[in-house]
């Protein structure tokens, strides 16, 4: 009878520890970004901005990085990475399809690997 109590104890802190992860409300996130100009500049700040969650969002036209603060509570890096190449924008993470590529401006259209 002890033992089944203390395995009964024992799991249920188990289960409390793990539900217990923390999530950063101000997660900072660098990602890289395929693009060309101003205009992808605003065009996937404007992407990053519409993830519910994201505080800040710049992108370097030179660097081609864009750099984020989020709230983990309200969305993921993945939810950002794709919010980003569904408006047409290669990340590290996750490739645009043709489709959205395709509409970009023809000046925003960069070198695809």
């Amino acid at each position: 009878m002890k033992k089944l109590i203390l395995i009964a104890v024992l799991t249920f802190l188990g289960f409390s520890a793990q539900a217990q992860t923390k999530k950063n409300k101000n997660l900072k996130y660098t990602t890289e970004v395929n693009g060309n100009c101003e205009q992808c500049k605003k065009r996937i700040e404007k992407a990053a901005f519409g993830v519910p969650g994201v505080k800040s969002a710049t992108w370097d036209v030179d660097s081609h990085q864009l750099t984020v603060i989020l709230n983990e509570e309200k969305c993921s890096t993945a939810d950002l990475n794709k919010a980003v190449a569904k408006a047409g924008h290669d990340t590290k993470e996750v490739k645009a399809t043709q489709k959205d590529y395709d509409n970009l401006h023809s000046c925003c259209k960069y070198e695809r690997e």
